[in-house]
């Protein structure tokens, strides 16, 4: 007999229940965080985590993690796993705004454990305190800049590749593709391979707050960089789309 599709596995709109999709924006930030920051912490041997290819590597580590959340996750929760990903699509019209705390929040939750999993590592070989003492693979400006970037370069750096990363979401999810989740994840590693030296590269507000509660009272004050940035450029494209949508339907009326 054909297996019957039980209506508690969608809601009312056809879409997978509330808490599953919550749950796999927590389980595919978490990874993220796990995989970006692991990389950057753990990589190069403790010694400073800002060397050499370690750039390539946290760089191939973002993109990755991108396109197996997006893979994985995508067709549970649409695969945000990240809230600036999910402001600039709801103010594209194309994410409803009431969803947007309760997926920021599984987000966060998510960096945190993601974010904790690399700090117990680091506790279990006694390394805690020295990746603390260094940023934990924090964003921000001076001390946090690879490079010794200022804030102005880091807020910028955050802002733009954060704008043109969602500009490539909105673009490629209007008729995603099997290809759709590798091309996310490839214009990620390259927008991180500009960033990374500046800013140490988020793009991502609960990636940042994943590591800086690990990172030491700097990275603490200054993640609030790490937050607006990316949600300003976020705001700007989404809002660039949503003016842009509106005059195609104009112009077809």
């Amino acid at each position: 007999m054909p297996e019957r599709t039980s209506t508690r596995d969608v809601d009312e709109h056809g879409r997978p229940p509330v808490a599953h999709r919550l749950l796999a924006e927590a389980a595919g930030t978490a990874f993220l965080v796990l995989a970006v920051a692991g990389t950057a912490l753990f990589d190069t041997g403790f010694r400073d985590v800002h060397l050499g290819s370690g750039f390539v590597g946290v760089a191939l580590a973002l993109g990755i993690s991108v396109f197996v959340g997006a893979s994985a996750f995508g067709p549970v929760s649409g695969g945000h796993c990240n809230p600036a990903v999910t402001v600039g699509l709801a103010t594209a019209g194309r994410f409803r705004w009431r969803d947007v705390p309760p997926y920021v929040a599984a987000q966060v939750v998510g960096a945190v454990v993601g974010g904790g999993a690399i700090a117990l590592v680091a506790a279990a070989s006694g390394r805690f305190a020295a990746l603390s003492a260094s940023g934990f693979a924090s964003t921000g400006w001076g001390p946090l800049s690879p490079g010794g970037f200022g804030f102005w370069s880091a807020f910028s750096v955050e802002a733009i590749t954060t704008g043109v990363f969602v500009a490539v979401v909105l673009i490629v999810t209007r008729r995603a593709t099997a290809v759709t989740p590798l091309v996310i994840g490839l214009t990620l590693t390259a927008v991180a391979l500009i960033a990374i030296p500046v800013s140490n590269g988020s793009f991502n507000p609960a990636r940042s707050i994943g590591t800086a509660v690990y990172g030491g009272p700097t990275a603490a004050a200054q993640v609030w960089l790490s937050l607006v940035a990316p949600t300003l450029g976020a705001l700007v494209v989404g809002a660039v789309a949503r003016v842009l949508d509106w005059l195609g339907r104009d112009r077809v009326r």
